[in-house]
């Protein structure tokens, strides 16, 4: 009999707040987290989601914070918010059934941009000997697993913008093959920085209304022009769940299904056919064991850009059929806007807030739906919903795509 994946702690870093009560709060109000930063003055974008009320400080010292990209620094606040409220002892896991993957996009992007400076201007004496394990993506897993004593399952996944989705089912499928009785997962991303901002905006993925920061990122609309880059992300603690409820474990949620799949198509085009999103929608269900009548709400991808919307939507309908029109779907990144690597992460935080509280979040800055994308994006209203189970999509450039289904706990 398939293992069940329980959900007991969660971490959240965002441009809406750093702890799970701030970001559900300022979802429901439909607040949005995107503003100018003085950093990208000059550019093509000058604005974004920074992470405004993140304190590395609360986990770190100075030298850990020294010695540490702001990516793994937000992993690290993540991961420890996650296992502190998931009440694990030194003694409730032997260290080797423990396992850490926590994935990232980017990796240390600023660290590569300040030692790179160093290095044309200052020579090659002047490059930090702590670049490297500062900028490679699986360091925030090493990070971390040293600092909870974690010796079993660990890696850095990258994916883009699915890497906290492939996380999160990869630790879910560890656990279900008896590898780990607990797995600390998620994204995270740190790379708000003007290199890339400079690079994403020169293959004009992102939007340019400087003008209008918070309206900028519009899912579903005919008038949006691209995604909002942001930084942040979650990591979750996924424990067996006969084992979470023996030692008097809160659970949270159950992970309940997982299917990835990839286009095969283009580097950043999504297939317009959306069959391999279909198969990923619909692999998730089965494993879940769900049909589509259980999903009561869809967090969508939902970027803001011309060929995500449509397609997702398409995707959609042709999973789900005329009760498409029928499911509650958002993109709350027209709230926090897009953190890359760890959006699926935090998105998946989302579905579990919304499930525990009875409400789903809005999509915000839906003002001229597109004639192609006609659901219930639950443009600019958050409404009161009993749901069973949601689904997080997350698609990512090169076409790698990872969607999640999340139960409710005492179905």
């Amino acid at each position: 009999m398939k293992k069940i994946v329980a959900v007991t702690g969660l971490g959240v870093v965002s441009p809406l707040g750093s702890d799970c009560t701030t970001l559900w709060e300022n979802l429901i109000q439909g607040k949005s987290g995107i503003g100018t930063i003085e950093d990208l003055s000059g550019l093509p974008v000058t604005f974004g989601g920074r992470a405004v009320t993140f304190d590395p400080a609360r986990h770190l010292g100075p030298k850990e914070i020294r010695h540490m990209d702001r990516y793994t620094q937000m992993a690290m606040s993540c991961g420890l918010d996650a296992w502190e409220q998931a009440g694990i002892s030194p003694d409730t896991y032997p260290d080797q059934r423990l396992g850490i993957i926590v994935g990232t996009g980017a990796g240390g992007v600023a660290t590569l941009e300040e030692q790179i400076l160093n290095f044309r201007e200052k020579g090659p004496r002047r490059v930090s000997p702590l670049t490297v394990p500062m900028f490679i993506p699986n360091i925030a897993s090493a990070e971390l697993a040293m600092k909870i004593g974690a010796k079993g399952p660990g890696m850095g996944i990258s994916s883009a913008c699915a890497t906290g989705g492939h996380a999160l089912a990869v630790a879910m499928r560890l656990i279900q093959a008896g590898d780990a009785d607990c797995m600390v997962a998620g994204g995270v991303e740190a790379c708000l920085t003007p290199f890339s901002v400079a690079a994403f905006s020169s293959m004009r993925a992102l939007s340019t209304r400087n003008d209008d920061p918070r309206g900028a990122c519009r899912p579903f609309d005919r008038d949006r022009d691209g995604f909002v880059m942001s930084e942040g992300g979650a990591v979750l603690v996924l424990e067996d769940l006969d084992k979470a409820k023996a030692r008097g474990a809160e659970v949270l949620a159950i992970l309940a299904g997982a299917g990835m799949s990839q286009d095969a198509y283009h580097l950043v085009a999504p297939d317009p056919e959306a069959n391999a999103v279909v198969y990923a929608m619909e692999r998730a269900m089965a494993d879940a064991g769900v049909s589509p009548e259980d999903i009561g709400y869809i967090n969508a991808h939902g970027t803001s850009t011309p060929l995500n919307d449509k397609t997702e939507t398409l995707a959609v309908k042709r999973v789900f059929g005329q009760r498409a029109y029928a499911i509650p779907m958002s993109s709350t990144k027209s709230m926090t806007g897009h953190l890359i690597g760890g959006a699926a992460g935090l998105e998946t935080v989302i579905c579990i807030l919304a499930m525990r509280n009875g409400m789903l979040p809005p999509t915000i800055n839906l003002a001229n739906p597109d004639p192609e994308c006609d659901l219930d994006y639950l443009p600019g209203r958050t409404v009161r919903a009993e749901v069973s189970h949601c689904m997080n999509n997350a698609f990512a450039f090169g076409g790698q795509n990872a969607v999640l289904v999340i139960g409710r706990v005492g179905l």
